[in-house]
């Protein structure tokens, strides 16, 4: 037979807990615990701990966000770079294509002027199909400005999008890396090294 100790037990009782808020913790001393008190003793370790796992679920997740914002922003980046390769291609063309037009119109001026010293009708005949071809060619070039600008245009839009989401991700990554721990930073770093 089992004989009854006198001394008495220590039993832990929590208050409720709010979120974000740390328990409260008494300790009361009973000589008899009745199921009653261990199951709210039970109940209140059960709360605990379901804090204890949001809290590791929270922390556990916050590190692959920042990772993923990190992956998108560096996707952003290199959408930015793209398109502004994209922009400074098109100015170029747009530019080239100016280019050829003047050149065009010189050679419009060049091949009037030699028509007035034409010698026979071959000749007047070639030198208004050279002034023709250079005619189609100044139509075919602002054509192309056209479309060129137009792309252009839509270009800058797409780009100052991208821009923007740029810049709310490295404000959101921000804040999720002020949430982070100190301790999971270095572990991070550890781990890119």
């Amino acid at each position: 037979m089992a004989a009854k100790k006198s001394s008495t037990k220590v039993e832990t009782e929590v208050a409720e807990i709010p979120k974000k808020q740390t328990p409260i913790v008494r300790h009361i001393d009973k000589g008899d615990n009745t199921i009653e008190d261990k199951l709210r003793a039970l109940y209140q370790l059960q709360l605990i701990d379901s804090q204890i796992d949001r809290i590791r679920i929270t922390r556990g997740e916050l590190p692959m966000e920042v990772s993923d914002l990190e992956d998108e922003v560096a996707g952003l980046q290199t959408r930015i770079n793209k398109y502004s390769e994209e922009v400074k291609d098109l100015e170029d063309q747009i530019k080239n294509r100016k280019n050829t037009v003047k050149d065009a119109q010189a050679l419009i001026k060049k091949y009037q002027t030699q028509q007035g010293s034409v010698k026979n009708n071959r000749e007047f005949d070639s030198i208004n199909k050279e002034i023709e071809y250079q005619q189609l060619e100044i139509q075919l070039c602002e054509k192309r400005m056209k479309e060129h600008a137009a792309d252009l245009a839509a270009k800058k839009l797409i780009l100052e999008a991208s821009e923007k989401a740029v810049e709310e991700r490295t404000q959101d990554l921000d804040n999720k890396k002020t949430n982070l721990p100190p301790s999971l930073l270095k572990l991070k770093k550890k781990k890119q090294n």
